[in-house]
Formats: structure tokens, sequence, C-alpha cells
């Protein structure tokens, strides 16, 4: 198999923004995703998960250049300026394109 290249969004924000975010990423055209809890120390302080109100999610997304650029420029019109969120992109390479 040949690999063929993608993006990896990664997402760390805030996990009361989890459904918000996963109906964002479904209506800008992404076919799939990976959550799991995430803690860390930033500029907003220490994000411990120690109670609801401080839990952090991580969203990963693989997808074309295209849609990681349509999500990474709606997530930081639509949430930057309110919520605790950071967002990059990778390159990858996957080896079942039609997933992605």
């Amino acid at each position: 198999m040949e690999p063929h290249a993608r993006k990896l969004l990664t997402i760390v924000t805030e996990a009361a923004l989890e459904g918000k975010i996963l109906r964002d990423l479904e209506q800008l055209g992404t076919r799939g995703h990976t959550i799991t809890d995430a803690r860390g120390k930033g500029r907003r302080g220490v994000r411990d998960a120690g109670w609801e109100a401080s839990a952090n999610i991580r969203v990963e997304v693989v997808c074309d250049a295209g849609t990681a650029q349509a999500v990474s420029a709606y997530l930081r019109e639509h949430y930057y300026r309110d919520y605790a969120m950071t967002v990059w992109v990778i390159d990858v390479e996957v080896l079942r394109p039609e997933k992605f």
C-alpha cells in the first residue's frame, strides 16, 4: 500500500464544548474523530480535570488540507475569543485514504 498525504487536526479545548465542537466538525465535512481526556498547563493556568469545569478534551481529526483549513478558520472565528482552545495541524500519511 502506498501512503497518502492528509492532515491531522488536533483541538485541545474545554470539555464543556464537546457536543458543540462535534456538531461543527460534522457540518464542516469531517468524516470522523477521536476524543480523549486532556490535562495540562498553559497560559490560562492548570487544567487538571479535578472537577468538570476544569476538564479538557483533545479532539483529533484526519482530513484533507482544505477541510483542515476550513475547520481551523471556523474554530478561530467562533471560539478563540471566549474559550480556552488550542488548534494545530500537522502533515500525516495514511494507508487507507478512502476513510478520510
